[in-house]
């Protein structure tokens, strides 16, 4: 009779080394060898987390796929990421400029590393340097560098760097992002702070100071959510439908945007009243100026900061009365996930599989939409008794 030795323990463990601060965890793959990884965490239960990941991996013929990626260079990483995440239709194009422009600085710093090598000191050094680093400026005479970067640009990068990392975390080709761990060393401006609600007061306040397009454009945007820049400006007369109660976005910041947007009747109004405003032209706002690029407008920014400076209201972008548009469905009682469809950023795969089904959901979540959230003066609770 053969000697048997000690059965192998196929559940794998965490241990601690004494010369890591993380969590390590050690497992048996299907060939029975011994496999150890750091997990890039210092709490036990993350650790314990990611073991249980491996070992269901393991189970399901997906470790050979997992352990290979770990010598997955950045610079491969973001070949894929540039190809797969970031180019047209996939995020705009100005996003995927910013994204180029931020990795010719961050190749050269972690281009070479395994994204398992990839430590939160690592980045912190490289924000410091960059933070300490001269602005490049390019001149007749070469490349000059003069004055310091602004701490917004190496923001920018860091974020760059934050987002490619988590994305290759939800590809499961790292167990966590080593951003998670760095915070920025500098407090940027309006880097904290929440968007602006407007209130309905605020509205009617802005609304009377407001030119007539800029009025009507406000409407269209706080009632119906749009991208003011992406979505409305360049929106043509045809895309809008008032018999059916619909404007047709073809074109967005990602696909989800893409879609047929029912408008209620404030929007309408206001829809018909820019078309009557503007005979003439195919475009719902056509710029005035000769010599432009584009034949609509293209920015509100000015015309929006004088009209809230003679309205008297604390200044903030246009962009948030989209956030306003959210505030007031969340307070209409529309269920979260809803208003995220409503936002058109959500994964809408399923949505569009049935779109008129979609689209008539939509038309009731607008019929309860708050348009004074954050005014109401009742108070909620259980009523004392006398």
């Amino acid at each position: 009779m053969g000697k048997r030795g000690r059965p192998c323990n196929t559940s794998g463990a965490v241990y601690q080394r004494n010369d890591s601060a993380f969590w390590w965890m050690r497992y048996r793959d299907r060939q029975g060898q011994l496999q150890r990884e750091p997990t890039g965490t210092t709490d036990k239960e993350e650790a314990e987390r990611m073991l249980r990941e491996r070992l269901s991996a393991r189970d399901e013929g997906r470790l050979p796929v997992i352990l290979a990626s770990k010598d997955l260079t950045f610079n491969q990483l973001t070949d894929w990421f540039l190809e797969r995440r970031s180019t047209p239709p996939y995020r705009a194009e100005k996003t995927h400029q910013a994204n180029l422009d931020a990795l010719k600085f961050l190749r050269p710093a972690f281009g070479k590393f395994r994204l398992t090598d990839i430590t939160p000191e690592a980045i912190e050094d490289y924000i410091e340097v960059r933070l300490t680093s001269g602005r490049r400026v390019h001149t007749k005479l070469g490349l000059e560098f003069r004055g310091q970067l602004k701490p917004a640009t190496v923001h920018k990068e860091f974020r760059v760097l934050r987002r490619i990392l988590n994305v290759a975390v939800k590809q499961k080709r790292l167990a966590v992002s080593p951003c998670g761990a760095v915070e920025f060393p500098i407090r940027l401006s309006g880097a904290t702070g929440k968007p602006h609600y407007m209130t309905a007061t605020e509205q009617a306040r802005i609304e009377f100071f407001a030119p007539e397009y800029l009025r009507n454009a406000m409407v269209i945007l706080v009632e119906m959510g749009l991208r003011p820049y992406k979505e409305l400006t360049p929106m043509r007369k045809d895309q809008i439908d008032l018999g059916n109660w619909v404007a047709h976005i073809p074109d967005s910041k990602t696909p989800n945007g893409i879609a047929d947007m029912p408008m209620t009747e404030l929007a309408r109004e206001a829809f018909q009243t820019q078309i009557e405003a503007t005979p003439g032209t195919e475009y719902l706002f056509p710029t005035t100026k000769k010599g432009t690029k584009k034949p609509h407008i293209t920015s509100f920014k000015k015309v929006w900061s004088a009209t809230l400076r003679r309205a008297g209201i604390p200044h903030f972008p246009i962009y948030q009365l989209r956030h306003t548009f959210a505030t007031r469905l969340s307070a209409g009682g529309v269920a979260d996930h809803f208003v995220t469809q409503m936002l058109r950023q959500g994964d809408s795969a399923v949505f569009k599989r049935y779109s008129q089904a979609k689209l008539n959901m939509m038309r009731e979540a607008l019929h309860r939409l708050d348009r004074h959230a954050n005014e109401h003066t009742d108070v909620l609770g259980t009523v004392k008794p006398n």
